[in-house]
């Protein structure tokens, strides 16, 4: 087995917040999505768009100067660069169910190795569903990536052959961001985009379970 650490959420929030381009309208889901806001590259213009009305946020604000007035879809408070913009929630859905967001960034309990996501319920009895607008996003962002960490506390791959939670949307992931590797999915499966250092290529394959082209 090799030596290797996993990527801190902070981390992991760097590494997506690496490859959003310049110029990129980008929507971050709700949880772990939400840190890539504060971990936009120096110089790199990136509109953040929420889907409650907001386009144009900021990074997280310093303690103390929070405005509970204005937060995002998950309840957090941000902040609002020079030139955001408010507007209905409806219009805010008409952007992402029009094609006008260019990535969104969403949390998952699965993935599959073509790129079906499953992220808005377990389909466990009890469970409460939390669809908000991921299905939206899923088939109206031009991109959708995925950040979550590889493996269940159970110790499962959440990256998966075919998904056996309720789907959000079909072969709409491109990318899966984790804190032990960053994955490809395509219609012939999973290609490796990079991983951590110390973890062999066998290894990570005996951890997902599934073959991962280099």
């Amino acid at each position: 087995m090799g030596s290797y650490q996993r990527l801190s959420k902070n981390e992991l929030a760097a590494r997506v917040a690496q490859d959003i381009h310049d110029g990129a309208y980008v929507n971050l889901g709700i949880g772990m999505p939400t840190g890539v806001a504060n971990h936009i590259p120096a110089g790199r213009e990136v509109i953040l768009h929420s889907e409650n009305g907001i386009l144009g946020m900021g990074p997280a604000p310093a303690e103390g100067e929070e405005d509970h007035d204005l937060i995002n879809a998950g309840k957090q408070p941000v902040t609002l660069l020079p030139g955001g913009a408010y507007f209905h929630h409806a219009d805010s859905f008409a952007m992402m169910r029009g094609g006008h967001i260019d990535i969104c960034v969403l949390g998952a309990f699965q993935v599959s190795s073509t790129g079906d996501l499953a992220n808005w319920s377990t389909g466990e009895s009890g469970a409460i569903p939390a669809v908000g607008g991921a299905m939206d996003l899923a088939v109206g962002a031009r991109q959708t990536w995925v950040m979550m960490d590889l493996l269940t506390r159970q110790g499962q791959s959440k990256v998966v052959a075919k998904c056996s939670y309720p789907l959000t949307g079909v072969g709409c992931v491109k990318r899966i961001y984790t804190d032990l590797a960053t994955l490809l999915c395509t219609p012939e499966g999973l290609k490796l985009i990079d991983k951590v250092e110390g973890l062999g290529h066998a290894e990570l394959e005996e951890l997902v379970g599934l073959p991962i082209a280099a």
